[in-house]
């Protein structure tokens, strides 16, 4: 979502939202036997989670070209990095019904303008950067400075084009058939696996990832059947996924993302290194360790850690903020209240419309929206929305209402720039005043600061077998020379030095003159020449519509309102989008600019509905509208000229040089891309002539296309599915689609067909592996179908409220009101008590081995991660009349304990007290061991006021049984785990 610094703030003001991921990991016994991670057993985390919904593309990004670490080498590797990825995620969360995995396809028109931006900057970005680098090689080499080895023609030529993550190209369409390999090899090979339904809605399927997720849970919901307590978790980076989870009204939603650390420290392009920017760069090599530098990639390149975004708690701060505390002409509704909340944070940015100038979120924007909603809400009479559909004559007194504040907002925004940049400028001169500043006469072209042992060569290391160029015949002096050489500064031979009293008196005229170029200094950088604007000054309504519009000011009164209607119209648009579906495929907003809050003057006669009977893009359609020309390889042969030559009807498309609108921000990433919107119909009519020239692959990739929905065959829908193959072979049995039978599916609805006949895998078969070190799957086991959500009318509004039999999941925050008597115990994760160690397994391997077991930690632990009862006869047998303790049985167990009372006392002759009258003492046995402690006798269950018993399924406490332990937990869907304590 197009919301710079929303999570960082919305962290920072509502931090209880936030919990970090707990992950179990493989072990590796005593024995060197590798045990890899039971996924069957309980979630670690405290909560057990039934449907995983995964935003791929947040995870191929950074698989394929992360920012803080090498890339992968091709694409082979990145298919198996998204792999372990996935694995990782499925093993923290653990889902128990449903996996599904949505990869971005063809995006409204509305989104598409956003890729088309960001695909050009990238492009542009590329080549800037790469002659950048060249020059500052060059640069470095003629100085003296040493470079790293250069690569060879052939890793030039892998470098990875990140525009090719969209639907069409051929790197998506690998991806696909990676993942259905995947998905079959897990299920046929991981227990986990094999329990749930899985769906994969590839590029093909038109829609974003996370927005096809929604629309699942959406379509799901408003059936019967659904469970109201699903708990959900959605993976994914962008900070829109907390809107569309809110938007769900469903109270078990959490967000899985990666931790978000601020100002990550980024190497070097042209050295590798750490600590300095490329501009900075004086060339020196950095040392490998490895061939390819992986010794020292585990050191410095940590593992990144996940953490849970609850959503429910975000419900509970969104209800102090939200509550009106004064009577109100109807009633307040909280799910209302948020849907207005949510709306209200689409002014402040998002992916489909340019922010509004007024509105920062550094500026506390959403705070400042808050007030004024909640100051007008009871003149309103109502809310602002309604499932998803805005009321526009109280969406204009909102906006009105922020124009009456944008002179004073902008006034305080240019006053704290102009602070910022005087810290800034103090921190560069270490808080000196301008007389005494140090101004730095080192430029590129003078020499560069070497290493001393470059500049003491009798210190320069050698190759390993070589002799020294330059011997030391003195080690001390040679010593006392290197440290005098670390003392001085190489690249300040020519710092002026100290000034003695007469030239400062000589130089007194001349001081006016320094102080009045640091004043023009001042200035210039206090007022940006980027800036045309200066929105703090008067006239800059005028000057921003001439400047950004080229509208004069006689055309300004019309003009505005024009392009308020407009933008009304994309706020009704984007908030459909995120609660009914996609509006309109072809809509889009045609300016690069937003107007002013106290532009909206007209809007409430503004239409809020529109046509859904439009149509997408197909894959290679989009990649027309989406791609520069620099990206062209990804496109069919004939489909390349059009982006070439001067004839083309459509070269308008695609400049080669744009310009970057910085719109008064401070860096390139901020501006504005003035880019020419693209002609649908005249894009359409031109492919028309070349849609003819596509090869069988290529039309495959362009088409449209349906979810794949994979079960194994011991899911209880197996029998209803293989009726629509014939059996062990590549042929279906019907065309028609079935109703999902709601009964055997455990209320999973829609509609299912068979797959295509290029795709089918039957049962029993061997399955090759699409990637090389990859295992062959021997037996398949899994069958899989294509899926479609249910379908409904195109004027069936979803109602945006929570559903009947609803359990709300009990309060985290702390209560207002709370009795300061009672002790307040905060939850510090999912489970309602504190997070202790849950873990007991290496204890209990630790006990049986001092014991002297045999039996393994396999065979003790019974499927599902418990444990069972000790048996009366498990480890110790009747004691002997004699009198002689027992030995172990060939099993490695003690016979069974006696029946006495408690521990007994050693036996001694000199210091131990007679027991009471008419007991008899215990002696000591042969080999010096002691009766142990009877069964009659184990610990004595707590009082509940006393302390605190692990729940059973009826809320109470469970006590221990006689022989010490506890009874076997019963099962719950529903956060039923708890910890022993």
């Amino acid at each position: 979502m197009g919301v710079p610094a929303f999570f960082r703030w919305l962290t920072k003001k509502y931090p209880s939202i936030i919990v970090n991921c707990i992950e179990d990991n493989p072990s590796t016994d005593a024995q060197g036997v590798y045990h890899p991670l039971d996924e069957t057993r309980p979630n670690p985390n405290g909560i057990e989670f039934d449907n995983l919904y995964l935003d791929m593309n947040g995870i191929i990004h950074p698989c394929t070209h992360p920012e803080d670490r090498p890339p992968p080498k091709n694409e082979d590797e990145m298919m198996i990095l998204i792999f372990e990825c996935i694995d990782r995620l499925f093993s923290i969360v653990r889902p128990r019904k449903l996996l599904y995995m949505a990869i971005d396809g063809v995006a409204p028109r509305a989104k598409m303008n956003q890729q088309r931006s960001r695909r050009f900057r990238a492009s542009k970005e590329t080549v800037d950067k790469t002659e950048q680098m060249e020059k500052i090689k060059n640069e470095i080499r003629a100085n003296g400075g040493l470079l790293p080895e250069d690569k060879n023609q052939q890793e030039k030529s892998e470098h990875f084009d990140s525009n090719c993550i969209t639907p069409g190209t051929p790197f998506m369409s690998k991806l696909a058939d990676c993942l259905r390999y995947y998905i079959r090899h897990r299920m046929n090979s991981n227990p986990a696996w094999r329990a749930i339904k899985i769906i994969l809605s590839d590029a093909n399927v038109p829609g974003e990832g996370e927005h096809k997720i929604m629309d699942y849970i959406r379509r799901q919901r408003a059936q019967p059947d659904h469970d109201p307590n699903t708990h959900h978790v959605l993976c994914g980076a962008d900070a829109d996924l907390i809107m569309l989870g809110l938007a769900t009204h469903e109270p078990y939603f959490t967000i899985i993302r990666e931790e978000f650390k601020p100002n990550k420290p980024r190497p070097c392009d042209i050295c590798g290194q750490s600590g300095h920017d490329m501009k900075e760069c004086k060339g020196i090599a950095k040392e490998k360790f490895g061939k390819h530098d992986e010794l020292i990639a585990a050191k410095n390149y940590g593992e990144t850690r996940y953490i849970f975004v609850r959503i429910s708690v975000l419900r509970e701060y969104l209800y102090r903020d939200l509550e009106i505390h004064y009577q109100l002409p109807f009633q307040w509704d909280l799910e209302r209240a948020i849907d207005d909340w949510v709306f209200m944070c689409f002014f402040v940015g998002n992916d489909f419309l340019p922010h509004l100038p007024s509105l920062e979120i550094r500026e506390n924007a959403i705070d400042r929206l808050i007030r004024i909603y909640k100051d007008n809400i009871p003149k309103f009479k109502g809310y602002l929305t309604e499932n998803g559909i805005p009321n526009m004559e109280r969406v204009e007194i909102i906006l009105t209402s922020i124009g009456r504040m944008e002179d004073e907002i902008f006034m305080k925004r240019h006053e704290f720039d102009q602070q910022q940049r005087q810290r800034e400028r103090n921190r560069s001169n270490n808080y000196q005043p301008p007389n005494k500043r140090l101004r730095s006469t080192t430029e590129r072209n003078e020499p560069v600061a070497l290493p001393v042992w470059m500049a003491a060569p009798q210190l320069e290391p050698q190759p390993i077998g070589q002799r020294p160029t330059s011997y030391i015949s003195n080690p001390a002096q040679a010593n006392v020379q290197l440290r005098h050489m670390q003392r001085i500064d190489f690249s300040a031979n020519d710092r002026p030095k100290k000034r003695g009293h007469d030239e400062v008196e000589q130089e007194t005229p001349n001081t006016p003159i320094l102080e009045q170029q640091d004043s023009i200094n001042n200035e210039e950088e206090e007022n940006d020449p980027n800036d045309t604007v200066r929105l703090w000054e008067e006239g800059w309504r005028e000057r921003y519509y001439k400047n950004k519009f080229n509208v004069s000011k006689a055309d300004l009164e019309e003009f505005r309102i024009q392009v308020g209607q407009n933008y009304a119209r994309g706020l009704c648009w984007v908030l459909q989008y995120y609660y009914q579906g996609v509006p309109a495929w072809d809509w889009y907003f045609p300016y690069h600019y937003a107007p002013f809050a106290s532009d909206f003057l007209q809007v409430r006669d503004v239409p809020v509905l529109f046509d859904k009977k439009t149509k997408p893009f197909k894959p290679l359609e989009q990649l027309m509208a989406v791609f520069p020309s620099q990206s062209r390889k990804f496109l069919p042969i004939e489909w390349q000229s059009l982006m070439m030559e001067k004839e083309s009807s459509i070269i308008d498309f695609y400049p080669l040089n744009f310009c970057v609108d910085l719109n008064g921000k401070r860096y390139e990433w901020q501006g504005v891309a003035l880019l020419p919107f693209v002609d649908e119909k005249r894009l359409h009519r031109t492919l028309e002539h070349v849609y003819p020239t596509l090869t069988n692959e290529e039309q495959i990739r362009n088409q449209r296309d349906y979810d794949r929905l994979y079960i194994h065959s011991s899911d209880l829908c197996y029998d209803y599915f293989k009726e629509l193959y014939v059996p062990g072979e590549n042929q279906v049995t019907r065309k028609n689609p079935l109703d999902m039978p709601i009964m055997l599916s455990g209320g999973m609805a829609g509609q299912i067909w068979p797959d295509d006949d290029d795709k089918i895998k039957p049962i029993g078969t061997l399955i090759k592996p699409p990637l090389p070190n990859c295992e062959d799957i021997i037996n398949n086991q899994v069958i899989c179908v294509k899926y479609r959500d249910l379908s409904f009318d195109d004027d069936y509004i979803f109602k945006a409220k929570l559903l009947e039999n609803v359990s709300m999941p009990p309060a985290t925050l702390k209560p207002r009101d709370y009795d300061q008597v009672t002790p307040y115990r905060p939850n510090l994760g999912f489970a309602q008590r504190p997070q202790y160690q849950r873990d007991f397994a290496p204890a209990q391997r630790f006990i049986r081995h001092s014991m002297g077991s045999q039996q393994s930690y396999q065979q003790q632990q019974e499927p599902g991660g418990y444990y069972p009862q000790r048996q009366p006869d498990r480890y110790y047998s009747q004691h002997q009349p004699d009198g002689d303790f027992p030995q172990r049985q060939s099993g490695g167990d003690y016979p069974q304990r006696q029946s006495d009372r408690g521990f007994s006392q050693r036996q001694s002759d000199r210091d131990f007290s007679q027991r009471q009258a008419g007991e008899d003492y215990p002696q000591q046995q042969p080999g010096g061991f002691y009766p142990p402690r009877q069964p009659n006798t184990g610990f004595r269950p707590r009082h509940p006021d006393s302390g605190f018993r692990p729940r059973s399924s009826d809320g109470g406490f469970r006590p221990r049984q006689p022989d010490g332990y506890y009874s076997q937990r019963h099962q719950n869907p529903y956060n039923s785990y708890r910890p022993n304590y």
